[in-house]
Formats: C-alpha cells, sequence, structure tokens
C-alpha cells in the first residue's frame, strides 16, 4: 500500500522537484534545476529531484482500480510505487518542465495524471466547487517551473499556470509558485519557501 507514516507536519519544508525534461542533452535545463534544488537548500529546506525520463511510468488506464478494488494503490506496477510516498511526504510538488507545443512534457502529464491514488473518489465542497476529498492530511500543493522556446507565447505560460492552478484546487492545494527559467533559479526558491 500507499499509506504513508511520517508526513512531514511543521519543520523543515521538503519539495518534490519532478524533472519532465524529455531531452538529456538539455544541459542548461538540468543545470537550472539542480541550482533550483541547490538554493531550496541553502534556506534549510529538503528537495529532492526525480527524473521522470529515465523511469518506467505507465499511462493511467482510467481503470479506477486505486479507487474501488484497492484504494489508494495503483494497478501499474512500476516506478510511481516509489513516488507516491516521496508526494504525500513533500509541502510543495513542483512539476518542472520545457514547454512543448505549448504545454508540459509528455512525461510531466502522465505523472501527473497517475495521482489519482492520492485523492479519493468522493466528492467535497471546497471553494464554492465540488472537488475530491483528501486521503491524506497534507493538500497536495504544487508548484510551476517552465522553459519557453521558440514559438512559445506568454498565453501559452499563462495557459499552463492556469491549469496547475486547478490541478493543485483538485488536490485541495495551492499553486503556490509559478516561474519561467528566465528568472534566476535562486530568485525562484526564496520565492518557493516564502522568504
Amino acid at each position: 500500500m500507499y499509506y504513508v507514516t511520517g508526513v512531514n507536519i511543521g519543520g523543515e519544508m521538503e519539495f518534490l522537484i519532478m524533472n519532465g525534461n524529455p531531452d538529456p542533452s538539455r544541459k542548461t535545463w538540468e543545470t537550472y534545476l539542480d541550482s533550483f534544488a541547490g538554493a531550496l537548500r541553502e534556506t534549510g529546506a529538503k528537495a529532492q529531484i526525480q527524473v521522470l525520463r529515465d523511469m518506467d511510468i505507465r499511462y493511467c488506464t482510467g481503470c479506477w482500480t486505486c479507487w474501488w478494488t484497492t484504494p489508494g494503490l495503483c494497478s501499474h506496477k512500476d516506478d510511481m510505487a516509489a513516488i507516491y510516498p516521496d508526494m504525500v511526504r513533500a509541502d510543495v510538488i513542483v512539476w518542472a518542465s520545457p514547454l512543448v507545443m505549448g504545454n508540459v512534457s509528455a512525461l510531466v502529464k502522465k505523472a501527473q495524471d497517475r495521482i489519482i491514488p492520492l485523492i479519493h473518489p468522493y466528492i467535497v465542497l471546497a471553494h464554492g466547487e465540488c472537488h475530491h476529498r483528501r486521503r491524506y492530511p497534507k493538500n497536495i500543493d504544487m508548484g510551476l517551473i517552465v522553459e519557453t522556446g521558440e514559438g512559445d507565447a506568454e498565453e501559452d505560460v499563462s495557459i499552463v499556470t492556469r491549469q496547475h492552478e486547478r490541478l493543485s484546487l483538485n488536490g485541495r492545494g495551492v499553486l503556490r509558485f509559478h516561474a519561467t527559467t528566465a528568472r534566476r533559479p535562486e530568485e525562484v526558491a526564496h520565492e518557493a519557501v516564502g522568504a
């Protein structure tokens, strides 16, 4: 089961950075995320990077096994099993991706679709809207870092940001920060921890 004990309540903040860069030759991206994680650690936070392209993460098939048959447990036996406990412990899940055709990479989207076991199928009224009930005591707060490229517009960044605000809200959390790699990683890290 993915039920996790030792959820961080108080103490240093924990960040789980989900690196959705599909291209390992993009060294400036990797350097940026390493600098961001280092800057988080300098504030006293914990930071861990998961490189999604190096993992076996299958697509959600919408079978709903994680809700009805084995609550909280996905039917896929892949690397998400190791990520779920990290997601539950983290104070902030940071989705990090170069924009691909105006959106986050397929790696990020695939991992996001697989967070369904972390919430209940049952609906509650929250913020004047219907949202899923929590499975764990903490909200699923998120952050977003994107890198724009040729052909990407400010509107693309705005749309992706809004998508992640809604994703966070459905996990009963908030999008704590969003940034592009045009900003210094140290500046983004200080915003992320609220310093």
